[in-house]
């Protein structure tokens, strides 16, 4: 930017802000929709364009949001017969989302809870 421009700049600003002007502007207080695809591959943003605006979410972040459900659900429940099967439940969505996956086991979700229900299990 050329020297000093920038101050020139922030002085309007400024001076619009005192006056008001930048008030009842359309999008006032709403979050900014930054809609930058430069991560996707040049080739596939139409299609990631296309499938984003049918609200097509990926198979493995549908498994994820039921795992945090079933983990609140979980976390909710008092009933022991209720807390094993949620537990079963969540173990087979981590296990689902780990074959989803398909990376190295070392990256793997691990399965949740399994030790704490077992011990309040056992007389």
């Amino acid at each position: 930017m050329i020297p000093g421009f920038e101050k020139i700049v922030e002085e309007r600003i400024r001076d619009s802000q005192r006056k008001g002007e930048f008030k009842d502007l359309p999008g006032t207080g709403e979050p900014i929709r930054l809609t930058d695809d430069q991560h996707i591959p040049e080739d596939l943003r139409l299609a990631h364009k296309i499938l984003k605006n049918a609200d097509f979410v990926p198979p493995e972040i549908e498994v994820l949001k039921d795992i945090r459900r079933t983990e609140d659900l979980l976390s909710e429940t008092k009933d022991t017969a209720l807390k094993y099967r949620a537990l079963k439940k969540l173990n087979y969505l981590v296990m689902k989302v780990n074959m989803l996956r398909k990376t190295s086991i070392d990256l793997e979700l691990p399965q949740r809870y399994m030790d704490r229900v077992v011990d309040k299990l056992d007389p």
